[in-house]
């Protein structure tokens, strides 16, 4: 049976709406985290450190579609909300077009750009080769990779999350298939990864739309449009929160990068590169849960729908928690084999990684309330608070933590730093939803 945005969400049906977000997040991150793997293994660790080093700049520029998709998504559930379908299906055009115009531009001033800036994060050598190599060639696909990003919202928006998930398995596959062919049996390295990937990027963007720009059962539909700059900035500011949480993970991970790079060398980059993967695969749950409710919020938001709002907040809240504690027990037993299918090859590597998996696994008891909070503060259209929510978590607890308690705790103090930013996020996100509850009427 067909859920819809106007219904009653029980539990059960909240989990069934939100479980195709959860999926496609988790299989994104999940092909990801098979490119690093691959790299590590068959190319080694420079390269795999390398891939880790400028991988960050690169989720920078792609950041942009996730902030075009959560702002767009936003207004456009609102606007359907507000039985103005004609306007949704407008709005809805002109986010595509616009991010993937923008997406060329970024391409291109990537390209030039990507050596100087891995070189003054300090890449050199062959660390900086591979990184201008993996760079250029993973940003000819970024217009399809910000659309892929921004899909993902949309699909859960036009009430198809399914056909969203199903788009992000093709593509998920192909980098894989590709992986093991390009880096596994051709040993092409980096460049085999980085192919690999673009390639998978280009399938996630085409394929929406195709779909899009036919005639189909969704609510929503690419046609014609007109510029309508308030819309742009609205989406923008709805979607800051999460271009600022992207930028802001992506900074703050060259920072802990340039502090590892500093106490321990190469070793503690390749570790965090680990790290990194699995805290992608699961934050990505509470990203996919987010991604997944936000339409429902905006919707019920947009008709006025109060009781409803406040039922599907109360439940979130649950079901956060619940899952908090089972990915704390997950990251506790799989630091481990985790550590040890990545880097089992180096004894030394094994260990710190091993370590890092120990205390950072302390994180996901607070994380999801952070994600959640700015989500729901996007899709109340409330782009400032969710930017600040974002603003906080993501940039100015992460860098005042990474500075400080490694002059304490030295290496440690770096791994508790995460967990450290992630408490304070979920403290201060809890504040925020009291202080509003009422204008809101939650």
């Amino acid at each position: 049976m067909k859920i819809k945005l106007s219904d009653s969400f029980t539990y059960k049906k909240l989990l069934r709406f939100a479980l195709p977000s959860v999926v496609m997040m988790v299989f994104t991150s999940l092909y990801g985290v098979v490119d690093g793997l691959f790299v590590s293994n068959f190319a080694g660790k420079t390269a795999f450190t390398a891939v880790n080093f400028i991988m960050p700049f690169i989720m920078i520029l792609g950041a942009v579609g996730f902030m075009f998709g959560a702002g767009g998504s936003a207004l456009i559930s609102k606007t359907l909300g507000e039985k103005k379908p004609e306007k949704a299906n407008a709005l809805f055009s002109l986010f595509v077009y616009s991010s993937f115009a923008l997406g060329v531009v970024l391409a291109v001033a990537g390209v030039f750009a990507i050596r100087p800036i891995a070189s003054l994060l300090g890449a050199e050598g062959n660390m900086l080769s591979d990184c201008v190599l993996y760079g250029r060639i993973i940003l000819i696909a970024l217009p399809f990779y910000m659309l892929q990003f921004e899909f993902q919202s949309f699909f859960v928006t036009a009430e198809k999350p399914n056909l969203g998930l199903a788009v992000t398995v093709i593509s998920g596959c192909t980098n894989i298939v590709l992986d093991a062919l390009l880096v596994g049996v051709f040993k092409w390295g980096v460049a085999g990864a980085a192919a690999a990937t673009a390639a998978s990027q280009v399938v996630g963007g085409i394929i929406p739309l195709c779909y899009f720009f036919r005639a189909n059962s969704s609510l929503l539909r690419l046609g014609k449009t007109r510029f309508d700059g308030k819309s742009l900035v609205k989406a923008c500011t709805n979607g800051s929160s999460e271009l600022l949480s992207n930028i802001s993970m992506s900074i703050v991970s060259m920072l802990y990068n340039s502090q590892l790079l500093r106490y321990i060398g190469e070793d503690g980059i390749a570790a965090y590169g680990v790290l990194m993967y699995v805290n992608f695969i699961f934050f990505a749950v509470y990203i996919g849960y987010a991604v997944g409710t936000a339409p429902v919020t905006g919707y019920h938001y947009g008709a006025g729908n109060y009781g409803e709002l406040k039922g599907v907040l109360k439940k979130s809240v649950v079901i956060i928690s619940v899952t908090s504690l089972v990915m704390f027990g997950a990251g506790e037993g799989l630091a481990v084999p985790m550590s040890k299918i990545f880097v089992g090859y180096d004894t030394e590597l094994f260990a710190l990684t091993k370590r890092a998996f120990f205390i950072c696994s302390f994180m996901f008891l607070f994380g999801g309330i952070g994600v959640y909070g700015s989500s729901f503060f996007t899709a109340l259209n409330n782009g400032l608070i969710s930017a600040l929510i974002s603003f906080l978590r993501t940039l100015v607890f992460q860098i005042a933590a990474v500075l400080l308690l490694p002059l304490v705790w030295g290496v440690d103090g770096i791994w508790v730093s995460i967990v450290a930013a992630e408490f304070l996020s979920a403290v201060v996100t809890v504040i925020f939803l009291f202080a509003y509850r009422k204008k809101y009427r939650y």
